[in-house]
């Protein structure tokens, strides 16, 4: 796939590879001896981002404890400390800075440009790397946030192309209404980077609408539905819960039984809860893994430690991403012997890392540590997810800010 950047940073060197994700450092950071190597967390356990960031940080103890009894990072153990952002942004700077004068060798974010990027703009000033797990906004990365700043995730622009491909390739549908929410970056940008896939394919966006997460009119997008102009193969909704459900589940009651197609904040077991076996079908959103082996080799061995510690199975994939973030640092830390921010940076600019969520390059810094990642497609039938396949995009959208 050929794609067109504009240089904004540095560029980037260094050699080897490994089997995970991501890195850490701190200004005038020193080789790997001493005592503890301290991880912070400036992620949300309160108010909206909660359903993303507590299952993460789930995931991120469970390969702490596991990094800890086989010995730590070069003899050293490691220990992850978070601080509650709120789901707000200033409270996420200020939770990132705590921590950094802690002692913090790295900074895992929010799973979110918006609440996560001030922390990462905080690790960023300290010199060190911030990375979030499920971030999927392309404004973070290290064009906006700085050239030690990383997302795990896929960007918008593979996750709007991948299900718009699904949609029009192998479903067959052609034409389309779009409710999006204008609650934040991400809600906003995944429906611009789905209808830029879809009419870039030939299909028509007959109407979108917009509102505002807290302030839905259902009643209203129902009535908008019912007066389009046209006929629409499907709908496409780019939100969070718990409106997201509540959209899904009006649209049902009133009759309205078309594919609803979205993106990763679908994959919420309180929304599969919300819809049932009655409502919750003809569902379909591309996101970041699948809690089964079928779709990713070695759940079963995480899913036993998972259900060990909390008392339950994994039932959303927030957890593995968690998981593979504190792996890909323990990686790079080994690998480099050190906890520099510029080596670290450096080191997953130039390495491959199968995760679980994924096989992941990241580019260098003057093109944006743009992550090339496969997104999963899942299905709800029956009111419980279906995986279907891995997909990546023939097809992907350029950011407007590299235009």
């Amino acid at each position: 796939m050929k794609r067109k950047f504009l240089s904004v940073l540095m560029t980037a060197i260094m050699v080897t590879s490994m089997l995970s994700l991501v890195a850490c450092r701190r200004e005038g950071g020193s080789n790997l001896t001493g005592d503890t190597i301290l991880i912070g967390g400036a992620m949300s356990v309160t108010n909206i981002q909660a359903p993303l960031d507590a299952p993460g940080i789930e995931g991120i103890q469970i390969a702490v404890d596991e990094i800890n009894r086989t010995g730590g990072i070069n003899g050293r153990p490691l220990e992850f400390r978070n601080i509650d952002s709120k789901s707000d942004p200033a409270t996420a700077s200020e939770a990132a800075k705590q921590l950094i004068n802690q002692g913090a060798v790295a900074i895992i974010t929010s799973s979110d440009y918006d609440f996560g990027g001030p922390a990462a703009r905080a690790a960023q000033e300290a010199g060190i790397v911030g990375i979030s797990p499920s971030a999927s906004s392309p404004l973070f990365g290290s064009v906006y946030l700085g050239d030690k700043q990383f997302t795990l995730s896929m960007w918008n622009t593979t996750m709007g192309a991948v299900i718009a491909e699904k949609a029009y390739n192998e479903d067959g549908l052609r034409s389309c209404y779009v409710i999006t929410d204008d609650f934040i970056d991400y809600t906003k940008s995944l429906s611009y980077y789905f209808i830029d896939s879809f009419k870039h394919l030939g299909g028509k966006v007959v109407m979108q609408d917009i509102f505002s997460q807290g302030r839905v009119d259902t009643a209203a997008l129902v009535l908008h539905y019912k007066n389009l102009p046209s006929e629409v193969d499907f709908i496409y909704i780019s939100s969070y819960m718990p409106d997201l459900g509540t959209i899904i589940k009006e649209f049902r009651t009133a009759g309205i039984n078309l594919p609803i197609y979205g993106g990763d904040a679908y994959d919420d077991p309180a929304m599969f809860e919300l819809l049932g076996p009655t409502m919750g079908n003809k569902v379909i959103w591309s996101t970041h893994s699948f809690a089964s082996e079928q779709a990713v080799p070695g759940f079963t061995a995480y899913n036993n430690a998972y259900k060990a510690k909390y008392g339950h199975d994994v039932d959303a994939p927030w957890s593995m991403a968690g998981y593979d973030v504190v792996m890909v640092l323990a990686e790079a830390m080994r690998n480099t012997n050190s906890t520099d921010g510029d080596l670290m940076a450096r080191y997953m600019e130039t390495h491959t890392f199968k995760c679980f969520t994924g096989t992941l390059n990241w580019s260098d810094a003057a093109t944006g540590h743009e992550p090339s990642k496969a997104a999963a497609i899942v299905e709800l039938d029956k009111g419980q997810p279906v995986f279907i396949r891995w997909a990546t995009p023939d097809w992907l959208p350029t950011p407007d800010y590299m235009k």
